[in-house]
């Protein structure tokens, strides 16, 4: 579900001190596309709405999501917006949200 080592080389890139920053805005920034798309997503803005979503989950070792992300967006761009299982991507950033953030809790 989360790639540790990703999220390790990322401490690393970053150092320690900034890498909380980092997380906080990632989610901050994500949140608000999960906002959106918990209140409907709008068709037409899906495909980059989870570009977005991949690349951030990618950057932060979010693998399981990022690829349920991945798999939506290329459904998207073609044209196949409507077979998107929204519900299980949002239910896997909160899942590896919920990881993520256990395990930086008890380190």
């Amino acid at each position: 579900m989360i790639d540790w080592d990703r999220v390790d080389e990322l401490r690393e890139e970053i150092g320690s001190e900034d890498f909380g920053e980092v997380v906080d805005l990632f989610l901050d920034e994500v949140e608000e596309v999960i906002d959106r798309l918990r209140d409907g997503p709008k068709m037409e803005d899906l495909e980059a709405d989870l570009h977005f979503l991949k690349g951030g989950a990618l950057n932060l070792g979010f693998r399981a999501f990022s690829q349920l992300c991945q798999a939506g967006e290329a459904a998207a761009a073609a044209g196949k917006a409507d077979t998107v299982d929204v519900d299980a991507i949002l239910d896997a950033f909160a899942e590896s949200k919920d990881v993520f953030a256990q395990k930086l809790a008890a380190a």
